[in-house]
């Protein structure tokens, strides 16, 4: 995500603020290239605030007038490099598709990952992850398929995390007897789900280290948080995507293995071979062999017993 150039002072004095300027701050975090583009009215709807409040959160800021803020934003958005989407935008080619518009807007979202910053904050949640006792995967409703994924690509590269999914109720017995040199990768994309905000503020108290995902770094994940990488939830879509936190849960666990000393190429072949073993994956059947559907058992590997045979 493009920093601001006031982002971290915002940071800092964030805790301090009254609720109204909190969410005028969060809006100039988020996004950055609003504060130098709209107008501040504009931007005081879209944050739900008053116009006012923009001119408070200024001067909280040292700042005479919020047009000297816009003033410094406009100043680092004409020196930042422009986007890959915005140069597409420029290139004058009619063809350019609703689809393309979509793919672009997530393929930018996503290499924004490979960014200095990001890629420090990708390194040192990373750090944190590798050394756990024992390592938690949190993610409900929308971001459950990032925290599912974040374990099963571990699980390849020969790591376990117990994934926390609430199933009939269960999900935080887990977390009965967890404590320091525990970790948990919590998702959390805005609306944020209650139950993963309490789950790890709860985590958090037993003395768990909480690394999040999120999309803001004052967001109550970060804000608990002993390492964050924030991704980018585009605001002018109609819903917003997971796919930069799919990715960046991917690049995490791909870290973790490369980072724990053991030979990653042996552990994947040693797993691709027991899998294979016990028949996961489906194999078109060989010429002069028994024909039909291959046979799939779809629990083979994960320690749950198969499916009784119906007679």
């Amino acid at each position: 995500m493009k920093k601001g150039p006031l982002t971290d002072l915002l940071v800092e004095r964030f805790e301090t603020m009254p609720p109204q300027l909190q969410r005028a701050a969060r809006f100039v975090l988020d996004h950055p290239q609003d504060v130098a583009l709209m107008s501040m009215r504009e931007q005081a709807h879209l944050a739900g605030v008053s116009h006012t409040t923009m001119m408070r959160l200024a001067r909280w800021l040292d700042l005479d007038r919020y047009e000297d803020m816009r003033s410094v934003y406009a100043k680092a958005l004409r020196t930042s490099a422009e986007s890959p989407l915005s140069e597409r935008r420029q290139d004058g080619d009619g063809s350019y598709s609703a689809v393309g518009v979509l793919a672009g807007t997530l393929a930018a979202e996503i290499t924004r990952l490979g960014e200095c910053a990001n890629a420090m904050q990708l390194t040192a949640a990373a750090s944190v992850l590798a050394e756990s006792r024992n390592l938690f995967s949190l993610g409900l409703r929308a971001e459950h398929p990032v925290a599912q994924h974040f374990a099963y690509t571990l699980s390849r590269l020969g790591r376990q995390a117990v994934v926390l999914d609430a199933a009939g109720g269960l999900g935080i017995d887990a977390l009965r007897g967890v404590g320091k040199g525990d970790v948990m990768l919590a998702v959390g994309i805005e609306p944020y789900c209650r139950a993963t905000i309490e789950t790890a503020r709860q985590a958090a108290r037993q003395g768990v280290a909480v690394v999040a995902i999120t999309d803001s770094s004052v967001s109550p994940l970060a804000r608990m948080a002993k390492a964050s990488v924030i991704v980018i939830s585009n605001p002018q879509s109609f819903f917003k995507s997971i796919a930069p936190a799919l990715v960046a849960s991917e690049i995490l666990a791909k870290l973790i293995a490369a980072n724990s000393g053991m030979n990653v190429d042996e552990v994947v072949k040693d797993i691709e071979r027991q899998l294979a073993e016990l028949d996961v994956f489906w194999k078109p059947p060989h010429s002069g062999k028994r024909s039909g559907r291959a046979k799939c058992n779809p629990t083979a590997g994960t320690g749950i017993s198969a499916f009784p045979e119906i007679t």
